[in-house]
Parts: C-alpha cells; sequence; structure tokens
C-alpha cells in the first residue's frame, strides 16, 4: 500500500536510534496515524511512503528484536 491521501499525510516523521553511522541507509517511521504506520526512505523525504497496518509493523519489529531475520 502506499501514502497517496494526503489527508493521512503525517507532519512529523523520525529515525530510528539506531540508524547512525550507516551511510544514510535508513527508513523514517510516522507516529500518531491512527491505525497505519507509514514509511518512507530517509534520503528521499518527497518520495512515497508505503504503509502498513499497525499490528503488522508491530509483529515485524518484534521479529527483527528476536533476530528471526538473522543478521543484516
Amino acid at each position: 500500500m502506499s501514502m497517496t491521501d494526503h489527508q493521512h499525510q503525517p507532519e512529523r516523521w523520525r529515525k530510528s536510534t539506531h540508524s547512525g553511522g550507516n551511510d544514510g541507509n535508513c527508513i523514517e517511521i510516522a507516529d500518531g496515524v491512527t491505525g497505519i504506520v507509514p514509511v518512507r526512505d530517509s534520503k528521499d523525504p518527497e518520495g512515497p511512503a508505503l504503509v502498513f497496518r499497525a499490528d503488522a509493523f508491530s509483529a515485524f519489529v518484534a521479529g527483527v528484536k528476536a533476530g528471526e531475520f538473522g543478521a543484516v
């Protein structure tokens, strides 16, 4: 799903606290949008955002923290 409905465009984006020192290869997420988590490439802030259901994004983050995807 991409974020094309401007009424749902978030005003504030944030990077992970773990994103430092990786040559700009990181994403930003926006908080405060009910039921969804918008995600975008931090190098292209005017570009498209992907939108995930909040429960699916939470499950993904939990999997990353648990090491389910191995070392990257």
